[in-house]
């Protein structure tokens, strides 16, 4: 008997999905390592935790293998999937991690400095822990490499967007996922235009029509677009030639626009959107007008890109928990077919809108997405 292992690394976090090996990997253990540093803490779907020390991603993926011993019962972990952040211009598929491979992700590193780097301490704890296995690569990038050349490019020099230099769009796991959740049950909207609100600590969102990426809020890095938990989202560049000017340097200013911004710099409290909902401090309020207005924004351009609007789906950790902020993005947009059920939005169930535009809330799981990039390659 067989198995896959999943590994999706952060910054901060190491979370993980063992599956049978079929078409359509069964799930057989989910969790993650939370916290990375001296007070790691180990979590396993269905509320079991436990606290494990100190613990890099090596060895996070220690305490992951005692963990899920008991859920592969003889099962040998035949092929390993991984979620890489960026691919660059010359990776989209799914592929097998080789050496070359590996020393060309390195390369775009400062293109994803809070995740391709963890992204790949993970592969490498991986290669160290199973030498046998396949090692799958999927990329966040992949789900909208076929965007038209407007929604790709900046106006700069062309020999830059040769070199490179271009709008990528990020979280492509988390649209892939929702993407095959429309294919399966609401084949029709599948078939017109949907923006997916991926809402979390990092947030973007993206057009999908006739279930292909055509724009996305993120661009060349993760920066671009929304507010996050901790990054800017959409800047005037002249702000940055500012800070320049005043004397920051690019450590300075990267440390500013991914560790220190967004929802937690505009509060000055937290990233974290529950404590800003719970607080009654006017700079969290002010945040989450700030936020809520971006999301607004984004939904009016993205559905302007597609000629109109079929359904707005809402995922990511805010998106699917925080019943308020889905509340006040769909409030005052009947202009736009969109309306809301205020029971069924409470409640956090599937369906909530009431207008002619559906509205629908998903749980996403890049996990899956992984499991089946693995499966396909074991099962070839």
């Amino acid at each position: 008997m067989s198995a896959i292992l999943t590994l999706n690394a952060g910054s901060s976090s190491l979370k993980f999905g063992v599956y049978q090996v079929a078409e359509e990997p069964g799930l057989l253990l989910k969790g993650q390592v939370e916290n990375l540093g001296p007070l790691a803490r180990m979590k396993l779907q269905g509320g079991e935790a436990w606290d494990i020390g100190p613990a890099d991603h090596a060895v996070a993926l220690h305490e992951i293998l005692k963990a899920i011993e008991p859920a592969l019962d003889g099962r040998v972990v035949m092929g390993v999937g991984h979620r890489i952040v960026h691919g660059g211009k010359t990776y989209g598929d799914p592929l097998i991690l080789t050496e070359e491979i590996l020393a060309k992700l390195r390369t775009l590193e400062p293109l994803a400095p809070l995740h391709q780097p963890h992204n790949l301490a993970a592969v490498y704890a991986a290669q160290k822990e199973f030498p046998e296995s396949v090692q799958i690569a999927c990329f966040d990038t992949s789900f909208h490499r076929h965007h038209p050349f407007v929604n790709d490019t900046y106006a700069l020099p062309y020999k830059y967007y040769e070199q490179g230099v271009r709008r990528y769009g990020f979280h492509g796991l988390s649209y892939d996922y929702i993407t095959s959740c429309l294919r399966r049950d609401w084949p029709e909207l599948y078939k017109g235009r949907v923006v997916v609100a991926h809402l979390g600590n990092g947030a973007s969102m993206c057009a999908i029509k006739g279930g292909q990426s055509v724009s996305s809020t993120m661009g060349f890095s993760a920066l671009d677009g929304l507010p996050m938990g901790t990054r800017c989202g959409q800047l005037d560049p002249g702000v940055i030639l500012y800070f320049m000017a005043q004397g920051m340097d690019a450590n300075e200013i990267s440390n500013m626009l991914y560790n220190d911004s967004g929802l937690k710099g505009l509060s000055g409290i937290s990233h974290d959107m529950r404590t800003l909902l719970e607080s009654e401090d006017p700079h969290a309020a002010q945040a989450i007008d700030y936020y809520v207005f971006r999301i607004k924004r984004e939904l009016g351009a993205l559905s302007t890109v597609m000629g109109g609007l079929d359904g707005l789906v809402f995922s990511g950790g805010i998106g699917e928990h925080a019943a308020p902020i889905r509340a006040r993005v769909v409030g005052e947009m009947e202009f736009m077919g969109l309306s809301l059920n205020a029971e069924a939005n409470a409640a956090g169930e599937t369906r909530i809108g009431t207008g002619p535009v559906e509205v629908l809330v998903i749980p996403t799981d890049e996990e899956r997405v992984i499991a089946r990039a693995v499966a396909d390659a074991l099962l070839v």
